[in-house]
């Protein structure tokens, strides 16, 4: 019944792979110091995801509309928390901001620039750091 509700066809496939942002997999600390050395050239954009939670997802979805603006003019690293935890302290640790989820953190000429969790991180303004 409902396979026909939910079915696509391929211009929503070409759409949304179009539209999507060009997301580095986060997976190991020692990625940490290239994305540190790559912020003198553009801007880092570090989402720090949890697929157990809800505000996560639902945060996600919305960052990935608003921030497809940027999809050439900066760097989208995706750490998966619940995976990569020791990742996940190390950049705590590393660029001293404290550990929460959702987040997201800017990086520029090596320091962090801005950062902010849950809903809030929809409301950073990205153009005036690229």
């Amino acid at each position: 019944m409902f396979k026909n509700f939910f079915k696509t066809n391929d211009s929503d496939k070409e759409i949304k792979n179009v539209t999507a942002l060009s997301w580095k997999s986060l997976q190991s600390e020692a990625q940490l110091e290239d994305i540190k050395v790559q912020s003198n050239v553009r801007l880092q954009i570090i989402y720090k995801h949890s697929s157990s939670c809800g505000i996560s997802s639902m945060v996600l979805r919305q960052l990935e509309k608003s921030l497809i603006e940027f999809n050439s003019r900066a760097d989208f690293h995706f750490l998966d928390l619940l995976s990569f935890r020791d990742v996940s302290n190390e950049v705590a640790s590393r660029f001293q901001v404290l550990h929460q989820s959702p987040q997201l953190i800017l990086l520029k000429n090596e320091t962090v620039v801005a950062h902010d969790s849950h809903y809030d991180l929809l409301q950073l303004s990205i153009e005036k750091y690229i």
